[in-house]
């Protein structure tokens, strides 16, 4: 309830800003979906949320839900935490439950709020949960959100879909480091190429 209540004051206010919105019928209807995309900015989530048309989990750093009131507020908005850094089993375990049960999983694979750039540390977070899971790993660019907010807004402010990524090539190898590094720079290199258009 707080979620689609959350959800359609913020479709208001972006409404007002004017949020460009390319290729989301790409996002497929139904079955297990984990949304990658880029993070520059605090409102990338908001966006990101508010401009599909199925509800998304996204995973949040697990400092966020020290403060009570911020936690339940972000639980009631389904999010769930993550500890940064390190392999968090628990998070891991509750996103492929949850991709089990056929949602929509939000990840940014930089893992903190950054810009894009060809030597940026990718974490392998959605190359392991597409692996264990099956599902598609969709590629999302949010543009011009680093801006300040609101008047850098006024700017162009897009969010773009990319083709949904199916790694069946990889369903029989063996889950290594370095094969979760090739899957996580080829979903960066098209978030990227979204990021370019």
């Amino acid at each position: 309830m707080v979620y689609y209540i959350a959800r359609g004051i913020a479709r208001l206010l972006l409404l007002v800003l004017n949020l460009k919105k390319e290729g989301l019928g790409k996002l497929p209807p139904n079955g297990p979906v984990i949304v990658a995309a880029n993070h520059v900015s605090n409102w990338d989530p908001v966006i990101v949320g508010t401009a599909l048309s199925r509800p998304v989990h996204f995973m949040a750093k697990v400092e966020l839900f020290n403060n009570v009131f911020l936690g339940k507020l972000l639980t009631a908005l389904h999010a769930f935490p993550v500890r940064r850094g390190a392999a968090d089993r628990r998070a891991i375990r509750q996103a492929l439950d949850l991709l089990a049960e056929g949602e929509v999983v939000g990840i940014f694979p930089e893992g903190a709020r950054q810009k894009v750039k060809p030597d940026i540390q990718v974490h392998g977070g959605v190359a392991l949960l597409a692996l264990k899971s099956g599902a598609k790993v969709v590629p999302m660019a949010c543009i011009g959100t680093d801006k300040n907010f609101p008047s850098g807004w006024f700017r162009p402010l897009i969010i773009r879909m990319g083709d949904p990524i199916i790694l069946d090539e990889y369903r029989n190898q063996k889950i290594s480091s370095a094969l979760l590094e090739e899957i996580s720079m080829r979903i960066m290199q098209e978030i990227n190429s979204l990021l370019d258009k």
